[in-house]
C-alpha cells in the first residue's frame, strides 16, 4: 500500500531524514519507532504532505504522492493523528469531526452526510462529550483519532497516542487501534515511544535513528537487536522482549 523509497529531508545541511525506504502492506500495522530526535515525525510529514522531501520517493497505492500538499494527501486516502491535539475549541467536539469530513473528502458531501459521518466516528471511538473544554488527554486524543478517521483514510499514520495517558487508557487506545484495522481495515502506520503497549499491536517494526532506519522486522526480531537496544530500548530492554514475545505471530 505504501512505499517509501530512500526518503530524505535536508534543513539547510542538516539531513534531518536520510535515505529512508520501507514497505507498508495493505491491511498492516506497522511500528515506526526510535529514540527522540532519530526522524520519526520528520517523516510522517513527508508522507502526509506537512513537508516537501528534499530527494526520494512516496508511492501510495501506485501512485507517487511525496511533494504532493496536504489535502491532496488527505483526499487520496491518507489520515493523521499529531501527537499534539489541536482541536478548534470554539467549536464543539461534533463540529470539529464534521469539519474533518469535509476536508477529506475527495468530492463534494452534503452537510448532513458530514455530521452523520462525524457521529459514526465518535461512536467507534467512544467520545461521547459535546464541548472540547471538557476533554482530559485521553478524550483529546479520542477526538484527534476520530477527526483523522473522519476523512475515510485508507492508511493512518498515528502519532503517538498513547502520550500523557494512564495505563488502562493506554490500553484501551491500542486496543482501539487494533479494532480500527480489524474493522475498517485500515492500515496503520504507528509512532510511539511506550514500547511495551506497542509490541503487543504492530505486525512489524522499522527503527529510525539519526534520520536513518537502523533494523526492521517483527517485534520480537526488533526487541532483540544489539543495535535497537544500545540506541534506544536500554534498560527497557527486558520488558520490551517480554511484550514482544508474549504477542508473538
Amino acid at each position: 500500500m505504501l512505499v517509501v523509497d530512500a526518503l530524505t529531508k535536508d534543513f539547510d545541511g542538516f539531513l534531518a531524514v536520510k535515505n529512508v525506504s520501507f514497505e507498508v502492506a495493505e491491511g498492516e500495522i506497522l511500528g515506526l519507532i526510535g529514540p527522540n530526535g532519530s526522524g520519526k515525525s520528520t517523516t510522517f510529514n513527508l508522507i502526509a504532505g506537512a513537508l516537501k522531501p528534499s530527494a526520494g520517493s512516496v508511492r501510495f497505492r501506485g501512485e507517487e504522492i511525496g511533494g504532493l500538499p496536504a489535502y491532496r494527501v488527505a483526499h487520496a486516502g491518507i489520515g493523521r493523528t499529531h501527537q499534539i491535539a489541536k482541536p478548534f475549541r470554539k467549536l464543539s467536539v461534533l463540529d470539529n469531526v464534521a469539519l474533518a469530513a469535509f476536508y477529506g473528502a475527495n468530492q463534494r458531501i452534503t452537510r448532513d452526510e458530514a455530521y452523520r459521518r462525524a457521529k459514526e466516528t465518535l461512536e467507534l471511538v467512544g467520545l461521547r462529550a459535546a464541548r472540547v473544554e471538557n476533554l482530559g488527554a485521553a478524550g483529546l486524543k479520542k477526538l484527534e483519532l476520530a477527526r483523522a478517521l473522519a476523512t475515510q483514510p485508507k492508511l493512518l499514520l498515528a502519532d503517538e497516542s498513547l502520550g500523557g495517558l494512564d495505563h488502562a487508557e493506554m490500553e484501551q487506545a491500542a486496543e482501539m487501534l487494533a479494532a480500527i484495522r480489524r474493522e475498517r481495515g485500515i492500515t496503520i502506520v504507528w509512532v510511539e515511544h511506550i514500547m511495551g503497549v506497542l509490541m503487543r499491536v504492530v505486525d512489524r517494526c522499522v527503527v529510525l535513528d539519526h534520520g536513518e532506519v537502523i533494523a526492521r522486522g517483527k517485534p520480537a526480531e526488533v526487541a532483540r537487536d544489539p543495535t535497537v537496544i544500545e540506541v534506544y530500548l536500554g534498560t527497557d530492554a527486558p520488558e520490551v522482549q517480554a511484550a514482544a514475545h508474549a504477542a508473538r505471530r
